[in-house]
């Protein structure tokens, strides 16, 4: 019999109080996903304060987006956000704009629990970097498949290659 304690997992819509919490998370999945990606003088460029600044933007751009969390024990760990395409030539009427969840909490069905709060059994499509082959297979194992279009989308003064994905 194991002793291991399951932490509880809560996944509900994002709140304004949310803003300062999801600024640290997000730098810090930031620096986890995106150091191999770019140089650290990109990265150190990014700040939680900056951040949580523009989860304040986000919370106020209304009704059509979905902003959800992750929470374990109460800590923010993890969040996604979709919304309205921002793409002239969108292959759907909605985008998964992101999902980001903290290192340590891979691997558990969080990333899962997040996905399908944002955006569900909907058409969507997404951005993805093209050497993230974690996400990929994430994406893949949801239905998602790459249409053919890539772009290099500027992040923090550098820039990722990113494909894009359709379901």
């Amino acid at each position: 019999m194991s002793t291991e304690v399951v932490a509880e997992v809560v996944i509900r819509p994002v709140r304004d109080s949310d803003a300062e919490a999801l600024g640290r998370v997000h730098a810090q999945c930031w620096h986890e996903d995106y150091d191999e990606l770019v140089s650290a003088a990109t990265l150190a460029n990014l700040s939680p304060r900056r951040m949580a600044e523009l989860w304040t933007h986000w919370l106020s751009q209304g009704d059509d987006l979905t902003h959800v969390a992750a929470l374990v024990d109460g800590e923010i760990v993890g969040f996604a956000g979709a919304g309205p395409a921002r793409d002239a030539d969108a292959p759907r009427e909605r985008e998964l704009y992101f999902i980001h969840l903290l290192d340590a909490h891979h691997g558990k069905g969080i990333g899962q629990k997040l996905f399908d709060a944002a955006v569900g059994d909907a058409s969507v499509y997404l951005w993805v970097p093209s050497t993230n082959d974690y996400a990929i297979h994430f994406y893949d194992r949801n239905g998602f498949t790459a249409d053919g279009v890539s772009h290099d989308e500027p992040f923090l003064g550098a820039t990722i290659h990113e494909v894009r994905m359709v379901r």
